[in-house]
């Protein structure tokens, strides 16, 4: 056995056949016992049972996979052993590769066609059996025979689908009608040519539709320029190809191209159209020390970045990735259809046996035609796959339409609980505010002046990535305080930081770290009620166990937070404000925005006690942040989201990642969960209703009343179109307005 790294765990050969598996268990149970495996005896596999030419595999060398059944994946393309659809490539190119599944459908379909015409002419006029025969023979067993090979697979596997009803409709009326032909019975070569034409029609058409479900993710493929303009290190500049740029390349971004990479800018200003990753369509003004986006597009001015991110690091590959693996994921909606799934094709067998067991002893002459026509009639429009196609098709559009706007949707559940959601919990920095706090007031006290004390508090955060931190120690760059080395520096979660600087103790912090060393503040209550009142932040400054005097930092609202607030209300979502703040302070920033409700002054740890609390009260709740604090809260609610301005660790445990890192995503989240939902209920109707009104009348219940049968080359066409209309369905989520 060769091992295959990276794309599969090995492949085996076995009666002139290569077997290639991503799961080194399967492959141990292959070799214990080949052919028990092979019938699925002993639990399913994690990958198809699908033999292919050892030539083909090897030279696919890509992992496809079944977007109906995950778990279902093997190097190079096939067909899927559960459902019987053909695979898709698990990773996206740009590259329009030819489809082989669909280039090989296409070829026997206009075959099929060719062959069928005559077939339909001659049977019509009940003429010439043996000149049927001779032309049927190459639709069924040639043209079909992809259907017949699913079709023994489900068999063999013991997962039932549309191909076991195809192969046993169709194969049932050829073998009658080559027995017919040679004896003088009425044949029906006919009907099995056409349901064989139709559903190779079907087929092509599906994975026609299917192909564009992936127009998004090769939308943002797009976005990726081939090549970079580097600055080279002797001053000259040359264009590279992307993969040749390294972290801390210099890059030159002329006016109107592709930024290449992640990274800062070193030189020059311009405003950069980020609309395809944020879905925001204004321009974002772009100076030196401002972050761009690989992919998204420069404007008039230019500059020099120098190179950050490359590679699947970029934003933008981890996007891509995060939307092919949302595509693939199952929504709680899919159980439902995977359980009449199950249960679906053996009740249709038995129901079809009935239909010819019935017209066989009850029903006019030809009686045994009448039966086998019916029988095959109940066995073809029965296929469940528009069942099946349901669920998953409209998922995969509606997270690629989500991509396109900003919002990463990392799993199916997620955007089918967003639209259930009824309470939303916001950490307040980063997510309603700018997240760019700025200092408002220094009250300075025991005789020190205001630059001594934005000294003290500047030089012991400079270390530290708190928003208040940046802040201080950015007020005191503005006004060109001189600052010291901090040892001994010490971060206290949830109240502040201590350490040594020029060799005397300092703390900044809040209430809760002055009160913790015994500090009275009855001097500064005033001013620091003053400030809270104004929603000022306020930072305690504490040199060798005095009150040296307080910081006011206010972190301006965003913009768009009281629309979306207000948007998000009309929504009937209540939404509860967390944060560390005092919580005078945070009741102030409340008020100015009509939120909800606030929970004040939280320790980090104690963010995801608050949404267990709400969902204990019956709240389904969805949990907005940013920040690495965030992460057990959003890891805690119903629907966790991210801010993509936020940390990574935030980002990695949400559901739901905003890309422009504002409250008007969950807005569009909302709206999308909420027509992907409907479109699924629209695509689960339109699949039962065609089975729930088609078998009855495909067993003949109409014919006592008046008369009516209905032939299995209609029932075969009105299958066809059962999956046509779902996929169709489905493509219209392209359009949704977020």
């Amino acid at each position: 056995m060769n091992v295959m790294p990276e794309t599969a765990a090995g492949k085996y050969d076995y009666k002139g056949k290569t077997y290639y598996f991503c799961s080194p268990r399967c492959v141990e149970r292959f070799r214990a016992n080949p052919d028990q495996f092979l019938r699925g005896q002993g639990g399913s596999p994690l990958v198809p049972l699908v033999p292919q030419s050892r030539d083909e595999g090897a030279a696919a060398g890509q992992m496809f996979i079944c977007p109906m059944h995950p778990e279902v994946r093997q190097i190079g393309p096939g067909f899927c052993s559960k459902c019987g659809m053909a695979l898709e490539p698990e990773v996206a190119t740009l590259e329009e590769e030819t489809n082989p599944e669909l280039a090989d459908m296409t070829r026997r379909f206009w075959i099929a066609a060719i062959l069928t015409l005559p077939i339909l002419a001659l049977g019509m006029a009940e003429r010439l059996p043996l000149v049927q025969l001779i032309l049927a023979t190459p639709v069924v067993l040639w043209a079909g025979w992809p259907l017949f090979q699913r079709a023994w697979a489900s068999i063999m596997n013991r997962s039932p689908n549309m191909f076991t009803l195809i192969g046993l409709g169709t194969g049932t009326a050829y073998v009658y009608s080559f027995v017919a032909a040679f004896t003088g019975l009425p044949v029906y070569f006919e009907a099995a040519a056409v349901i064989t034409a139709l559903v190779l029609l079907g087929q092509v058409l599906e994975l026609r539709a299917r192909s564009r479900t992936g127009a998004a993710i090769k939308a943002l493929l797009g976005l990726v320029p081939k090549t970079a303009r580097r600055i080279n290190p002797d001053a000259t500049e040359s264009d590279v190809p992307l993969e040749h740029v390294h972290i801390g390349d210099k890059l030159r971004v002329r006016p109107g191209e592709k930024i290449p990479v992640d990274g800062a800018i070193l030189e020059g200003y311009s405003s950069v159209d980020e609309s395809m990753i944020s879905g925001e369509p204004i321009p974002v003004e772009k100076t030196v020390g401002g972050r761009v986006i690989g992919g998204t597009i420069n404007g008039t001015g230019g500059f020099v970045m120098r190179a950050e991110r490359v590679g699947r690091d970029t934003l933008l590959s981890q996007i891509v990735a995060m939307v092919a693996q949302a595509q693939r994921s199952r929504a709680p909606i899919q159980r439902l259809a995977d359980v009449v799934s199950a249960y679906f094709v053996p009740i249709v067998v038995i129901v079809a046996a009935l239909a010819f067991v019935v017209w066989a002893a009850l029903g006019p002459e030809p009686r045994l035609a009448h039966a086998l026509l019916n029988a095959v009639a109940v066995l073809i429009i029965a296929c469940p796959c528009a069942l099946g196609l349901a669920t998953p098709m409209s998922i995969m559009v509606g997270v690629g339409r989500g991509a396109t706007a900003g919002v990463l949707i990392k799993n199916a559940e997620a955007l089918e609980v967003m639209e259930k959601v009824d309470t939303l919990v916001v950490d307040k920095t980063g997510t309603l505010t700018e997240g760019k706090p700025g200092v408002a007031a220094i009250v300075p006290g025991g005789g020190r002046t205001s630059d001594e004390v934005l000294r003290w508090a500047a030089s012991l955060e400079q270390g530290s990535e708190h928003p208040l931190a940046g802040a201080i120690v950015r007020s005191a760059g503005e006004q060109k305080v001189q600052l010291s080395a901090a040892s001994d520096v010490r971060a206290i979660p949830g109240k502040g930081v201590i350490g040594m600087v020029d060799k005397r103790s300092v703390a900044v912090g809040n209430r809760a770290l002055v009160e913790e060393r015994g500090i009275d503040m009855t001097s500064v209550h005033h001013p620091t009620e003053v400030l809270r009142n104004e929603g000022q932040t306020v930072m305690f400054v504490v040199v060798d166990g005095t009150l040296a005097g307080l910081i006011g930092v206010t972190d301006p609202i965003r913009e768009s937070t009281p629309e979306t607030i207000r948007n998000l209300h009309r929504e009937k979502i209540r939404i509860v404000m967390l944060t560390g703040d005092n919580r005078k302070t945070a009741e102030a920033v409340a008020r100015k925005i009509a939120i909800d409700d606030v929970k004040a002054e939280v320790l980090p740890e104690a963010k995801a006690e608050v949404v267990k609390q709400l969902q204990q009260s019956g709240h389904i709740v969805a949990m907005a942040g940013d920040g690495i604090n965030d992460a057990p809260a959003l890891a805690q609610a119903n629907v966790g989201i991210a801010m993509g301005t936020g940390t990574d660790v935030a980002i990695k445990t949400a559901d739901i990642t905003l890309i422009k890192g504002d409250l008007r995503g969950i807005l569009r989240a909302r709206v999308l969960s909420r027509a992907t939902m409907r479109n699924i209920r629209q695509n689960l109707f339109l699949a039962f209703i065609y089975n729930v009104l088609g078998i009855p009348i495909a067993a003949g219940v109409l014919y006592p009343i008046w008369g009516w049968l209905l032939n299995p080359m209609i029932a075969g066409a009105a299958m066809t179109f059962s999956s046509v209309s779902v996929i169709t369905n489905a493509l219209r989520l392209r359009k949704t307005r977020l």
